[in-house]
């Protein structure tokens, strides 16, 4: 292993631990992707739930553009590698 997959392995590990820790003390987590637009990401709620979200310029507040869907959720989950609650 390379140093800088050690670098990223280590950091994908602490992110996933605070995914934890922030869902188990009733917040929600936020999950960046370049996949999605600017300014949106999801939100992950500890109910399990998943927005997808956006951050207005002029705001301090998220609003929400809708829910996911189960299957959507799932998708999400996987491609990042998330384990449900």
């Amino acid at each position: 292993m390379t140093t800088l997959q050690f670098i990223r392995k280590t950091g994908d590990e602490a992110v996933k631990k605070l995914r934890l820790q922030k869902l188990r003390s009733g917040y929600p987590f936020m999950i960046n992707s370049s996949e999605l637009e600017s300014n949106h990401c999801y939100l992950e709620y500890p109910d399990g739930t998943i927005m997808l979200v956006y951050l207005e310029n002029s705001a301090r507040d998220f609003k929400v553009v809708r829910e996911l869907t189960p299957a959507e959720e799932q998708t999400v989950r996987e491609r990042y590698g998330l384990s449900r609650l």
